[in-house]
């Protein structure tokens, strides 16, 4: 049962989900169908002036603007890349920080083809992976549904006036870890996917998760509807502690548990997400280690090109290391392809812009942070 809306302070429809919106405009004595209307203001039409919202009557906009706001992100800072990607610094109504990055994709005359967005979907992130820049900064809080979606929308209505062309894909790759702020994760694609909204294919959205598996066999069994990437980036166990803390209670042993499970009620494959470090990840050797991962259940694997940060270790491979690497999965007949980086002449890596933008530290399980 949804939890009651308290009308003691003005409430931001955008940090409700759609059945708390249903639930707010039913304490308001409105019918049903204005939370339609109100959703596709929010969501379709990116309106956050009741007044502005013209199928309402005035005396109904008036009702609203009393007890009702809705919030949106401010745009801190945007980053152009010669590539044509784009950086995106928001500003939350609290003051916290998040990133989004727009990555084109362009046809041989130089229309746009695909264009994804990489969305975040917390502020900051638990798990202190060491080799990402948002681990560094431990987790602040989750993001909400509306939070979520309104990076989407804003970076859309910059795709359609720069590029003549809206959105076609959304990663959940961004700033935290998806599946920890499951709740809102799962609403806010259902949002984007809304026709109201977006309407834009759940198959064209992909979370990404470096394992949690309880959530791995949540979404099993509610059927969601969007691709599921695991955030690999090392093919054992003895590897993969060394640089994401969460293999040391969830290992690839649970991983693997989880996702056999989860293609036994989906049927759907998933996609291995492999950041290759020159010298730590990219012998003969972890090539046949990923290739019998990849025998799991049905399965790609996107070989990352990663983007150096500062202060971190481990590096990007040698292109002779990265050739050598993929010869080898070729010949073990595994599919797999190489994702470029894009973006290194501005900080597209994942946390970097918000840490030189100075953020506060939050909670991880990373030692080395803690201490």
């Amino acid at each position: 049962m949804e939890a009651t809306i308290p009308l003691t302070e003005k409430v931001n429809l955008k940090s409700l989900t759609r059945a708390q919106l249903e639930a707010f405009c039913k304490e308001q004595g409105l019918q049903r169908f204005r939370a339609d209307q109100l959703f596709q203001w929010m969501y379709q039409k990116d309106v956050h002036d009741f007044d502005e919202m013209t199928n309402l009557s005035k005396p109904l906009r008036d009702q609203l603007k009393k007890v009702a706001e809705v919030g949106t992100l401010e745009k801190a800072s945007e980053q152009r890349s010669k590539d044509g990607t784009i950086k995106f610094l928001f500003q939350l109504h609290d003051g916290h920080r998040v990133e989004s990055v727009m990555i084109p994709d362009f046809n041989d005359d130089g229309t746009p083809n695909r264009l994804t967005v990489c969305v975040s979907s917390q502020v900051g992130c638990v798990f202190g992976c060491s080799f990402c820049a948002t681990g560094k900064m431990g987790l602040l809080r989750n993001l909400t549904p509306g939070e979520i979606a309104d990076q989407i929308i804003q970076i859309n209505k910059v795709t359609e006036e720069v590029l003549g062309k809206g959105i076609t894909n959304i990663v959940y790759m961004g700033m935290g870890e998806p599946l920890h702020n499951y709740t809102s994760v799962v609403e806010s694609t259902a949002i984007i996917t809304d026709s109201k909204s977006l309407g834009l294919s759940a198959k064209r959205i992909t979370v990404s998760t470096v394992g949690l598996t309880k959530q791995i066999k949540k979404l099993a069994e509610e059927q969601q509807p969007f691709r599921l990437a695991i955030s690999l980036h090392a093919p054992t166990d003895e590897k993969r502690n060394k640089i994401m803390p969460i293999n040391s209670s969830l290992d690839l042993k649970a991983l693997r548990e989880a996702l056999v499970y989860y293609h036994q009620l989906t049927g759907n494959p998933v996609t291995y997400e492999y950041l290759l470090f020159d010298g730590f990840n990219d012998s003969l050797e972890d090539a046949k280690n990923l290739a019998k991962i990849a025998q799991w259940i049905p399965s790609k694997i996107n070989i990352i090109m990663y983007n150096n940060v500062a202060g971190v270790t481990l590096q990007r491979a040698k292109e002779d290391r990265l050739n050598t690497f993929m010869k080898a999965l070729t010949e073990l007949r595994v599919r797999a392809t190489v994702r470029r980086s894009r973006g290194d002449d501005i900080d597209a890596g994942c946390g970097q812009l918000a840490i030189r933008e100075g953020q506060p530290k939050g909670k991880t399980i990373a030692k080395e942070l803690q201490e």
